[in-house]
């Protein structure tokens, strides 16, 4: 039995901390008031239309209500999972996820270190106002410029093999062998220098006294970098690996689909734009819906993992 000395206590706790709660709200209520916008913004947009995954087990009839009229059960995950198709799809995602991965998780982290150690303030500045500009710029853009340049007819680079070792022209957008490195090469130009900023404010947030205590026991530059520089940022270097491995299956649709060709279909067919075309070309939204469900708990559990082994292995993680 609970005395009542201790439901005193309780009921005091409760008190007190509510005290705290109003009057730390009394003084930040700016913060709270900035932070309302973001929050409404993931309300809306995120969280309300986790509802209309309800249409993977119903039967959904265009004009007879938002959530299907009758219940289907697992019946269009049975059918997407015997889908060769949808297979198809999975497997490219995973081999440009991985790939992306790999070669632009390590980039920004390097490009960033050996930003840190350029002297010149003027000309460090200037690399990393031009590195990170690409970001700023549409991706129909990008991929309309990348068309010019690998253009058969007046392509620059076309011109240059033409002229210099007389080879036919390469119609690269068209051709399956270079659609996944022309993928990652275009998130190389526009993303390296933007995310190299989160590891330059990490490098930045680094005690000096670490490194003047190296150089005190005689570690050169590239010793600083390797015992001190990359151990102090690795819990940041964790936090984005966990963040792209969440967003594994969800590459970029928009890209995708703007280097879409019927030649490169069978590589460059991914699970976003199968869930596209099947849904809003083909109108089999509960399918649709269904396959993106299943993708978003794939993307759960991966995230879980790499979360899991980041505190494992580095004792830090995201939650």
């Amino acid at each position: 039995m609970v005395s009542n000395k201790e439901k005193e206590k309780k009921t005091l706790l409760m008190k007190s901390n509510q005290q705290s709660w109003s009057r730390h709200l009394r003084r930040y209520w700016q913060l709270y008031t900035m932070m309302a916008l973001p929050m409404l913004y993931f309300i809306i947009f995120k969280y309300v239309p986790l509802f209309g995954n309800i249409l993977a087990f119903r039967r959904y009839r265009p004009g007879m209500g938002p959530y299907g009229v009758g219940w289907v059960g697992l019946r269009y995950f049975k059918s997407f999972m015997q889908d060769p198709i949808f297979w198809r799809a999975f497997r490219n995602t995973l081999i440009l996820s991985f790939g992306n991965l790999i070669i632009n998780l390590p980039l920004p982290i390097l490009f960033a270190i050996l930003l840190n150690e350029v002297s010149n303030l003027k000309f460090k500045k200037l690399v990393q106002t031009v590195s990170y500009m690409p970001r700023f710029i549409s991706t129909v853009v990008v991929i309309a410029i990348l068309n010019e340049l690998l253009s058969p007819s007046s392509g620059l680079l076309n011109n240059f093999l033409s002229t210099a070792f007389g080879m036919r022209p390469i119609y690269f957008m068209n051709e399956p062998q270079y659609f996944r490195w022309l993928y990652i090469f275009t998130d190389t130009w526009q993303f390296t220098g933007w995310t190299a900023i989160i590891y330059l404010a990490a490098i930045t947030g680094i005690s000096q006294e670490l490194f003047e205590a190296a150089q005190i026991d005689g570690a050169s530059r590239i010793q600083q970098i390797i015992h001190v520089t990359i151990p102090s940022i690795s819990p940041t270097i964790m936090v984005m690996f966990i963040l792209n491995v969440g967003r594994m299956l969800s590459l970029g649709f928009e890209k995708v689909l703007l280097m879409y060709t019927p030649s490169n279909s069978h590589v460059s067919d991914i699970i976003d734009t199968l869930v596209y075309r099947t849904g809003l070309a083909n109108q089999n939204y509960s399918y649709a819906t269904a396959i993106g469900l299943f993708s978003g708990v794939i993307g759960v559990i991966l995230v879980s993992t790499s979360n899991a082994m980041s505190k494992k292995f580095a004792g830090d993680g995201i939650y």
